[in-house]
């Protein structure tokens, strides 16, 4: 008798297993590149014009607080693949590399029988850390002139290899990144732009951010190209759809700063029948958040694993209105100029800055250097220090992303585009202790030694990885 039970009990718990296997959802998750989440439609912006962003929107749930750890490319990449923040995967600066050790979206959904591929661009290392199946179709470099022609067949083909395994596929698009050439700038005279708060008004800037717009409605085309190929598979209410503007764009207080223009992306969630369409939700969540979640919504265990994220999935199902208390962010300046450590986080109200070596200027050299024949990478910078001479606003915009105080406090929610600093200030003392506090908790968990980590001789023993400072 005892041994029929036992039979049964196998047969039974086979079967579950069975069930939940078919239950699995596919995963097609969409990255755009440098693009600034408040620069669309969806979040406010008054320029681009994205009718396939907004139609994802209608049909699923949009995060109006969605956050990454660093404003750069290769860092935030890690996270996301790794569901660890920079010193957990070891990706602290851009242009290194993670721990050989880490493992990521590959590793952790093949083991629940996914097959998990990455078109387009990678910009995350080892491959022993990230071993994505390589998809073609997409261009896979971001400072091409102009970006290759892509093509869906490859994204078809591993969509529908086999329907009886599910997927994931990351899409990593190369718009809206320098150099802005794709799309038409001619729909966005750039008389008629509206330029954000924390963009100097330039001649050349409108020029410019024309092109950036155009790019973006670029990435939108490729957005709808990516959905109608899943549509046409027959899996789209099978598939869970994310999609991401990751860091802000490639214009001072965006990428590689943790002002809220570089640290907050836009995210998108569309599973039908499960999301409810057309919904946004104020709940925080982080880069490092996702991979925890799909492994979840895959069935599998968060727990045992070393996640710094957690699984946010009662949020996408409507069953919960709340995720995180906080979110973290960083920058190490090296090698994109001198060192210019950062570090900051955020309640989703307030944003809380330590600027670590704020007795020096600010330089970053893409964004304000140049070339080795003397063109500067971005000639609407130097029209901004000449237009300092005379316009005052302008001056403002310049000496905020060059000189920039040990602390800063910002009512974000009321304030998007941090302004107006007040760090000191009576009235949020108790809030900038509060966030403060946390700030310190947060970095002494990541075993981050502040300013020490923006150092070149950090980052050569993270290439070779021997990785000095790391989570413990």
């Amino acid at each position: 008798m005892m041994k029929q039970t036992i039979i049964v009990s196998m047969v039974w718990l086979g079967l579950c297993s069975m069930v939940t296997a078919a239950e699995q959802p596919n995963f097609l998750i969409i990255m755009a590149d440098d693009c600034t989440y408040n620069d669309l439609p969806l979040y406010g912006g008054e320029n681009a014009r994205t009718p396939n962003l907004d139609r994802l929107a209608s049909q699923g749930l949009t995060f109006n607080r969605a956050y990454l750890s660093e404003a750069m490319c290769q860092p935030c990449r890690a996270e996301l693949y790794s569901g660890r923040y920079p010193l957990g995967n070891g990706c602290a600066w851009n242009h290194s590399a993670s721990l050989e050790s880490v493992t990521s979206m590959p590793q952790h959904l093949s083991a629940l029988g996914y097959r998990v591929g990455l078109a387009g661009k990678v910009h995350v290392k080892p491959t022993k850390a990230f071993p994505f199946e390589n998809v073609q179709g997409f261009d896979a470099n971001c400072v091409r002139n102009p970006t290759k022609p892509h093509f869906l067949s490859d994204v078809e083909g591993f969509i529908g290899r086999d329907k009886s395994q599910p997927f994931c596929l990351v899409v990593a698009l190369v718009e809206p990144h320098v150099p802005w050439v794709m799309g038409d700038a001619s729909v966005y005279p750039s008389a008629k732009i509206k330029l954000p708060a924390n963009i100097a008004d330039t001649v050349r800037t409108r020029e410019d951010f024309a092109r950036y717009l155009a790019e973006i409605t670029y990435m939108d085309g490729q957005v709808g190209e990516l959905l109608n190929t899943l549509d046409q598979s027959g899996f789209a209410d099978e598939t869970i759809v994310l999609f991401s503007s990751e860091q802000g764009a490639q214009f001072p207080g965006c990428k590689w700063t943790n002002w809220d223009t570089g640290l907050h992306t836009a995210l998108i969630a569309r599973w039908p029948g499960k999301i409810a369409p057309a919904t946004r939700t104020d709940a925080l969540v982080q880069y490092a958040d996702v991979l925890p979640t799909l492994v979840a919504l895959a069935g599998g265990e968060t727990q045992p694993r070393k996640y710094d994220g957690t699984d946010f999935s009662d949020v996408l199902l409507g069953k919960a209105t709340q995720h995180r208390k906080y979110v973290y962010g960083m920058h190490n300046n090296i090698p994109e100029g001198p060192s210019y450590p950062i570090r900051t986080v955020s309640d989703g109200t307030y944003r809380y800055i330590e600027n670590l070596r704020a007795d020096e200027i600010y330089i970053e050299k893409h964004l304000m250097g140049s070339r080795g024949n003397g063109e500067l990478n971005n000639p609407y910078w130097a029209t901004w220090v000449w237009s300092s001479f005379e316009k005052p606003d302008v001056y403002k915009l310049v000496r905020r992303y060059t000189r920039r105080p040990a602390q800063q406090l910002y009512h974000t929610s009321d304030d998007p585009y941090e302004l107006s600093n007040l760090a000191g200030t009576s009235e949020v003392s108790k809030i900038q202790k509060q966030l403060q506090h946390e700030l310190h908790r947060w970095m002494k968990s990541q075993n981050d030694p502040g300013a020490d980590l923006d150092t070149q001789q950090a980052i050569q023993a993270a290439k070779q990885g021997k990785h000095i400072y790391r989570a413990e």
